[in-house]
């Protein structure tokens, strides 16, 4: 069979193995993160937050409606377009490894291919690709809806199609492969930005390609030539096509008085005016050069004109619509996440410099009603002292303190460039790029978060080859996460390499481009300042891809080394077989039980759950990702409780989402926000700062909000340029009850009438309120009781505005609600409105196969899994207090039944100890001594690894984890003895007893 039938046909075998693994793989439902917003707005076609996902919106609303109108089955067809996608990467990456494979061991392009020689090409492709199809990373961004997979898909094509031109570049007609280029470069501005990353990578082949003098100095300028490229592609084509569209707006609509966007309308006319006169003055001049140059620009242009979707559908007003960005000067703002700051690059200041100068930058202008409007000037800091390359240059409290813990700088010495590359190095580099690769090619201990140690056991990597002596708990050891992969990836990776640089440096030099670029290039340009919300090793697949072409070249390195010994057909033969079971055979038996998220329902159930928990009309403020995301895929696409206003407080900081979050969506109507648009638009109060005035007693939350937000001069004060501003007087805070009222919108039950407050009072904490606060002081002024206000449970205490005495759990939400004060209460928020809770939760929650699910995810089990038991335990805790043991029982059994007994980490162990404690005072002496027991076996198995720890004088010992562990004995010890369980007092006191004197060496007296 001819060379180019088999490469095609095994190309695409790899294609439908790794298709198959995948959606064998597929998350049935909505994932944790950004999944939710992408589905819901692929579904509705709706504006996801910056930079914008134009293609993949449309190409996702594609695959939905594979769906047949079964909307609950939506996401499971958005993620099989991310499984088919990812399986498309691999059958690139099959053809890019047999393409370089072939110029290997080749001298000449035309040269027949010798039996062995196929032997060894093909199963170098076969070996790269199957093994980068279970890498860790990759395979977690195949089977959910996110942007990955299609980016890495784009990587895949450019990286081909370049070497499909190199292959053919003598040929008449090749450089069409550059315009192809140059087109899918386009498209996937509307993914992804990483796929610019190739660009450098795809200058050198060029160059090498074209060139008639290549040295090293020729070399330099086409690497920098490269980045020029990038540069031009990055900011002038993405960032200034859009900035320049604004100012000619500015002009047309400000000072001709034409309509928004004739402008940009202009000058989008003036860019293919230039383009097709540039393109047909190189057709007539005989400039190939030039019309190659201005085709690919016409062709980037082509593909990025996706982006016309982000204003088309802004104006269009969907419910999810981030920034609205309906006008060019917020389009090219949303472009660049100008919401999310700015990093310094190449000079900045130190985290503990001071500001000595604020400096009014450039105007920034809002869409006013018919004409651009100034809404204030952009600030530009100056610090007493900078560096190069700044590193560590955020000045928050808690990323000043973590600097100093991680590189052990004393207290009140300041740091230094010395520090400042340490940091680049040991956590930027190292934590948050070598740990993920190593991950991937190494192994893996599990799936915790492991940012803030280079040595602790979670989230790092392993061989596996020495874990046997560590005495490792098993809860590491026993899990699906655990994936040593004995380094064999990582060998044969750089053997590959190795290889490939002593016999084709160019080619090895081309992909070490492509590596470096996709991977430590992110993390230089991106230069990431703390502790992250959660693992980025996502951002680096296209390094990883990489990498996983020398692992395939790695196979015909083996074969040539084994030549020596054998002859050459059984040597290509062994080396590929050996390298099957080494790489992919490997990766995917470690690798399948924690990417198999075919029976996991968390995300979608979680999210039904918040939304269950609201009474009817709720208003509902959450905060995160996690608590927000799922929630809108719920609501937006399976139509869930449309009743309820979901409403993002870090997105309720945007004059834009205030503005929607005042007119009807869905079901819900409006909110009660009353102030005009004029009062909140950008540039006006967006901070109103806290000035005293000894005001007696606390002031009615309408009267305080009628003057902050009064345009009075009288109500406001004047700053030494000449503004005036508004302050806000005092923090006290009231709301006086009609509890005729509260009981008529049926906040609570008639019997519950007697429990109500006639003043409700609270501190507001901050010393100044930002959008957020004053539109949710608006709600609570003109509410008066016709909407519930709930907030997830999940939210931060700081956006809780000083409420939570008022604030009853029903579930996964606080409802406010006007009882009076319980000063006896410890945790003001375990409180619960209690028999509405008991409702919801066993006759409404939903839980997500937690028990028999395959597999179970991070956020599974170290954000909701905890979340689950706080809200059991609260629950079962109230119904005691109350005089409900017969419900209280029922509840716990209930947990037992739905909930896995897993402890994700030690303080989870911590909680179930009242668990426990209720199962013997409920009489349930079975579950209780089987929790207990569970639990004994678990926090004995941390004491023994702790105790390994010590004896080995291994400073990854956790004092704090052991001192919890030690408590947990003594918890159980006592309430065992106190209800009357020998047996069981017997096992646990003998245990923290010999606990305590082992580690009576650690913890001197304290447990004596």
């Amino acid at each position: 069979m001819q060379y180019k039938k088999i490469n095609n046909l095994l190309g695409w075998l790899c294609f439908v193995i790794a298709s198959i693994t995948y959606i064998l793989t597929l998350e049935p439902s909505v994932s944790f993160w950004d999944c939710g917003e992408f589905i819901s707005c692929a579904y509705r076609l709706q504006v996801a937050h910056q930079p914008g996902y134009p293609v993949f919106a449309m190409l996702g609303k594609l695959f939905s409606l594979l769906s047949f109108g079964n909307n609950a089955k939506v996401p499971y067809y958005t993620n099989m377009g991310s499984a088919i996608a990812s399986g498309a990467t691999i059958m690139f990456l099959f053809w890019t490894i047999t393409a370089l494979a072939k110029k290997l061991l080749l001298n000449k392009r035309d040269e027949e291919v010798s039996q062995t020689n196929l032997i060894m090409i093909m199963g170098a492709g076969l070996v790269g690709a199957l093994a980068f199809t279970y890498t860790d990373t990759f395979w977690f961004s195949a089977v959910e809806t996110i942007v990955f997979a299609l980016s890495s898909l784009c990587t895949a094509i450019v990286f081909w199609a370049i070497l499909k031109w190199d292959a053919h570049a003598d040929e008449k007609g090749a450089d069409k492969w550059l315009v192809f280029i140059a087109y899918v470069i386009g498209l996937s501005i509307g993914i992804h930005l990483l796929n610019l990353l190739t660009i450098p990578a795809l200058a050198i082949v060029y160059f090498f390609r074209r060139s008639k003098n290549v040295n090293v100095g020729n070399g330099i300028l086409a690497f920098l030539a490269g980045i020029v490229i990038l540069g031009l592609v990055q900011y002038g084509v993405r960032g200034y096509t859009i900035k320049f569209a604004a100012y000619f707006d500015l002009f047309f609509v400000n000072t001709l008085g034409l309509g928004f966007g004739s402008g940009a309308f202009f000058f989008m006319l003036i860019i293919v005016a230039a383009l097709v006169s540039g393109i047909i003055y190189s057709i007539r001049a005989k400039k190939p050069t030039l019309n190659l140059a201005l085709l690919c620009l016409a062709f980037i242009y082509f593909g990025y004109g996706s982006f016309a979707y982000i204003p088309i559908r802004a104006t269009a007003n969907p419910d999810l619509n981030n920034s609205h960005p309906d006008n060019a000067f917020t389009l090219y703002g949303y472009l660049n996440r100008i919401q999310y700051g700015e990093n310094p690059l190449l000079f900045g200041q130190y985290y503990d410099a001071q500001v000595t100068e604020q400096k009014e930058g450039s105007i920034i202008y809002r869409k006013g009603n018919t004409k651009y409007e100034n809404a204030g000037k952009k600030i530009e800091t100056v610090y007493d002292h900078t560096t190069i390359l700044p590193r560590m240059y955020s000045t928050d409290p808690q990323d000043v303190q973590f600097y100093k813990e991680w590189l052990r700088i004393p207290e009140g010495q300041a740091p230094n460039f010395a520090n400042n590359l340490s940091w680049m190095f040991t956590w930027q580099m190292y934590q948050m790029y070598w740990r993920y690769f190593l991950w991937n090619f190494v192994g893996r201990y599990n799936d915790a978060d492991g940012q803030q140690s280079m040595v602790a056991i979670d989230g790092n990597w392993t061989t596996g080859i020495f874990d046997g002596g560590r005495h490792l708990p098993k809860s590491v050891t026993g899990a699906v996460t655990y994936t040593p992969l004995y380094a064999l990836p990582l060998i044969i990776g750089l053997i590959g390499a190795a290889y490939h640089f002593n016999r084709k440096k160019k080619d090895a030099l081309v992909v070490l481009l492509l590596f470096f670029f996709t991977g430590l290039a992110i993390v230089l340009y991106v230069n990431q300042a703390n502790v992250q919300p959660r693992e980025r090793d996502y951002s680096y697949v296209g390094s990883f891809y990489a990498f996983a072409i020398w692992i395939g070249l790695g196979v015909i390195a083996i074969a040539e080394s084994a030549r020596k010994f054998i002859d050459g057909k059984t040597a290509a033969l062994a080396s590929t077989a050996v390298c099957l079971l080494a790489a992919p055979v490997l990766l995917a038996s470690k690798e399948w039980g924690d990417h198999d998220r075919s029976t996991k329902m968390t995300p979608h159930d979680m999210a039904y759950n918040y939304l269950i928990s609201c009474p009817k009309d709720a208003i509902l403020f959450t905060y995160g990702d996690n608590d927000t995301y799922s929630l809108w895929y719920d609501q937006e696409v399976e139509g869930i409780r449309p009743d309820v206003r979901i409403v993002n407080l870090s997105l309720f900081t945007g004059d834009w989402y205030i503005r929607q979050m005042q007119k009807k969506m869905n079901e819900s109507d409006p909110l009660p926000i009353t102030m005009p648009y004029d009062k909140y638009k950008e540039g006006v109060r967006d901070a109103i700062y806290f000035n005293d005035k000894k005001l007696d007693g606390p002031q009615e939350v309408k009267e305080v909000f009628d003057f902050i937000t009064s345009d009075d001069k009288a109500a406001q004060v004047e700053y030494q340029s000449g503004d005036f501003g508004n302050y806000l007087p005092t923090k006290n805070l009231k709301l006086t009850i009609n509890p005729d009222q509260v009981v008529k919108m049926g906040v609570v039950t008639p019997d519950q009438k007697s429990r109500l407050a006639s003043v409700m009072d609270w501190k507001f904490p901050p010393n100044y309120v930002t959008k957020e606060n004053l539109a949710i002081l608006d709600i609570l002024a003109h509410n008066n009781w016709k909407r519930p206000i709930c907030f997830t449970t999940t939210i931060g205490n700081e956006n809780l505005i000083g409420l939570q005495p008022y604030l009853y759990k029903e579930g996964f939400t606080y409802h406010l609600i006007p009882f009076q004060k319980d000063t006896t209460v410890h945790d003001q928020l375990s409180k619960t409105n209690t028999m509405v809770m008991y409702n919801n939760v066993m006759n409404k929650f939903k839980f997500g196969n937690f028990k028999t699910a395959k597999y179970l995810d991070h956020e599974s089990t170290s954000m909701f899994y905890p979340v689950m038991t706080t809200t059991f335990t609260d629950l079962i805790q109230n119904l005691m207090k109350e005089g409900h043991n017969d419900l209280a029982l029922k509840v716990l059994h209930k947990y037992d039944q739905e909930m896995p007994d897993i402890n994700p980490y030690i303080d989870i162990a911590g909680r179930k100890i009242f668990l426990i404690q209720m199962a013997f005072q409920l009489n349930d002496v079975v579950l209780g001594t089987k929790m207990a027991n569970h639990l004994d076996e678990y926090v004995t198995d941390q004491l023994d690894y702790n105790y390994h720890l010590l004896t080995s004088n291994d400073n990854t010992l956790s004092t704090r984890d052991v001192q919890i562990g030690l408590q947990i004995l003594n918890g159980m010890t006592d309430f065992v003895k106190e209800n009357n369980q020998p047996a069981l007092f017997k096992k646990f006191d003998g245990q923290l007893k010999d606990y305590v004197k082992k580690f009576a060496p650690l913890l001197g007296n304290q447990q004596q």
